[in-house]
């Protein structure tokens, strides 16, 4: 399986840190965020991976290389102006073959997510060996998360595998999914496109499939948030007779 990562954003609230440093190479713990990503997939044996890249995009290149120093093999989508979520991975559809593919955020710190769990989400044939008739088969695999304070409203329901737009308890969508690349078809390379609508339209045809992740997550969005993974781990002890 090929994965994407996503580090196109110009990441607004992080500045002034942003002004000089893309987003994705702002260090947690002295890694930049996405070397823990890519460190994640090589361990999970994910090593062919594309990343699409806008603001100060050369940086990333330098400092990801051809991604040798991390065991991986690394090709990039560069953008003149960031195309979105789903305009990057149209762009970079090329690149990422016919099989379906991994698409995550340059910005997550989740150091824990097993990635060796996203290998078999999307089979082509249901658990006794029948082919899925075409319509029926889920178009992408979505892992959602326990709402952050800065998006208490959630995204998606979840019943019994299966994505809604509504119910009793909504997710957060944590950027991470398992997409078939059909999905993206529909979407020219070069076009501006958010993934959030194409994503709730075939919800509502009842094609998205997910689980909820309870690991460490952040959505890494502020200079605060930053700092908050970057404290110690621990708090001295004062020691009193």
């Amino acid at each position: 399986m090929k994965a994407m990562i996503l580090a196109a954003g110009r990441g607004e609230r992080m500045r002034p840190l942003t002004d000089n440093c893309p987003k994705p190479l702002l260090k947690v713990r002295g890694r930049p965020l996405i070397v823990w990503q890519i460190l994640s997939l090589v361990r999970a044996g994910i090593t062919e991976i594309v990343i699409n890249h806008a603001h100060l995009g050369h940086m990333i290149e330098a400092a990801l290389g051809d991604g040798a120093q991390f065991g991986a093999q690394i090709q990039y989508s560069p953008e003149g102006a960031a195309l979105e979520t789903a305009g990057g991975i149209a762009q970079a559809r090329h690149l990422l073959g016919e099989q379906p593919f991994l698409v995550l955020s340059g910005d997550i710190f989740c150091p824990h997510f097993n990635y060796e769990q996203v290998l078999n989400t999307l089979e082509d044939k249901d658990m006794w060996g029948n082919p899925w008739p075409l319509g029926e088969r889920d178009m992408a695999w979505l892992y959602l998360v326990k709402n952050p304070e800065h998006h208490p409203q959630g995204d998606f329901a979840l019943h019994n595998f299966s994505l809604a737009n509504q119910g009793e308890t909504l997710w957060t969508y944590a950027n991470i999914g398992v997409y078939r690349p059909e999905m993206f078809d529909g979407i020219e390379p070069g076009t501006h496109a958010k993934l959030g609508p194409l994503l709730h339209k075939y919800v509502d045809r009842g094609l998205l499939g997910g689980e909820v992740y309870r690991g460490q997550w952040t959505n890494v969005g502020t200079t605060e948030q930053l700092a908050q993974l970057n404290a110690p781990l621990t708090t001295p002890t004062t020691l009193t007779n």
